[in-house]
């Protein structure tokens, strides 16, 4: 796991979802897909790194009713593409009365809700993903922790990587405050996980949401080839 993270000055949670088992034994792909904190951080060098890494495309995951002066950057690469998707909306007011005002939004918990409330969201990640420029991408949220965690576990799922391996890359993304959260509220990242996954059937899902299944098999060859 620790092979996989990426050192780009100004980034401090950015890292490779190649590496990873699937359950035939084969593993992800390097160089395919990245998740990261935002590239607002970036030093010089750290964009330079960037580059040379290979990424072309870059997928921004924001929140509706939210400003977050921390997701506005500018690459200065013209080559690289910019994409921006919606995956939350916090003028939902029952979302926001549940989760945003409370601590619990830090946590995998609301995870769960999410998937329920916004497929649509979630899939137009998928379709972002799959219709990408030939290179490397990357999709980040300001941490790099929940919002790029929901969906980085939809697209472990998709590929098919052990329970072991999404729940180990999530927890990379060290937090000890969201684990005593969730101690307190007696679970832990790896249950919540899965009962997640046990309910979640991801074609299906992200085909409601709209995905084509032309772009469910351009994901997977992205994470697999």
């Amino acid at each position: 796991m620790q092979d996989r993270i990426l050192a780009w000055d100004g980034c401090i949670n950015v890292r490779d979802l190649g590496g990873l088992r699937i359950g035939d034994g084969r593993a992800t792909l390097l160089g395919s897909l990245v998740r990261s904190d935002t590239p607002a951080r970036l030093t010089e060098a750290g964009w330079a790194a960037l580059y040379a890494y290979g990424i072309r495309t870059m997928i921004t995951l924001h929140t509706v009713g939210m400003v977050e002066n921390e997701l506005d950057f500018t690459s200065p690469y013209p080559d690289i593409a910019t994409v921006r998707v919606a995956i939350e909306d916090v003028t939902d007011m029952e979302f926001a009365r549940r989760w945003a005002v409370s601590d619990l939004w830090c946590t995998p918990l609301y995870y769960p809700d999410a998937l329920q409330r916004w497929p649509e969201r979630h899939a137009a990640v998928m379709t972002a993903i799959a219709q990408a420029q030939p290179g490397g991408v990357l999709f980040h949220c300001a941490r790099g922790h929940d919002r790029t965690g929901i969906i980085t576990l939809l697209l472990l799922a998709l590929a098919g990587v052990t329970l072991d391996d999404i729940v180990a890359d999530y927890e990379l993304s060290t937090d000890p405050a969201r684990d005593k959260l969730l101690a307190d509220e007696h679970t832990s990242v790896r249950e919540v996980f899965l009962g997640i996954l046990a309910g979640l059937d991801i074609d299906k899902y992200l085909t409601m949401g709209g995905a084509s299944q032309a772009d469910l098999v351009a994901v997977r060859k992205r994470l697999l080839g």
